[in-house]
């Protein structure tokens, strides 16, 4: 009886010995391999995470003046549309027999006409302190070092890195024909900060004949 037994516990120490060793020898190369990946992959996504937050509060200040003037463009429209300043048929680029200027357009001020991205546009003053925006276009006035505004060391800053587009298009009526009565209008306000790529904003709306 005992004699039988021997190579059944020599056996099963063998395989427990085995077991030990495969423990003891730990990660292969390849499983090594894979967590390195694994782990370099989390590592890209927390890093572009972290780039996009960066980039976000960085273009904060400008995201925040770029839709304030394509707004400013667009109500400025409709407000001469519906005081009956502007006809319906100059609601338009001026390749299409239109008053607005075509294609990208440096932020000068409104002239006699009231409505900016016309060919009477004119330079600008500054509308904190009424001074003379340099290079004609849109300024601001910002805090200086004190961090505090309307003090002498204060800064002006000119929105030169702006440009805005005022794109009219028609508008198609279920049968494919273009409706007479309505125009479509599109303000985009580009900027870009060195070092970053061009950056837009948008608004559309839709302009009637009827007032």
């Amino acid at each position: 009886m005992g004699a039988t037994m021997m190579p059944q516990r020599q056996v099963g120490y063998r395989r427990s010995q085995a077991a030990r060793q495969r423990r003891q020898e730990g990660f292969t190369l390849l499983e090594t391999m894979i967590a390195m990946v694994v782990m370099a992959i989390g590592l890209l996504a927390m890093v572009a995470s972290f780039a996009t937050a960066i980039r976000a509060t960085a273009s904060a200040e400008e995201d925040l003046v770029a839709r304030h003037k394509a707004l400013d463009a667009l109500e400025s429209i409709y407000t001469a549309r519906n005081s009956q300043q502007l006809p319906f048929s100059s609601i338009n680029n001026v390749s299409s027999g239109g008053i607005f200027l075509s294609g990208a357009q440096p932020l000068l001020c409104a002239g006699p006409d009231g409505l900016v991205g016309t060919a009477d546009d004119v330079s600008c003053n500054s509308v904190d302190n009424g001074t003379a925006c340099p290079q004609q276009v849109e300024c601001q006035v910002l805090p200086g070092p004190d961090g505090i505004l309307g003090t002498a060391d204060d800064v002006t800053v000119s929105l030169t890195n702006f440009t805005r587009t005022i794109t009219f298009s028609p508008v198609l009526l279920s049968t494919g024909v273009v409706n007479a009565d309505l125009i479509a209008v599109t303000v985009t306000v580009t900027y870009q900060k060195p070092g970053w790529p061009l950056s837009n904003y948008s608004v559309s709306g839709l302009v009637s004949s009827y007032y």
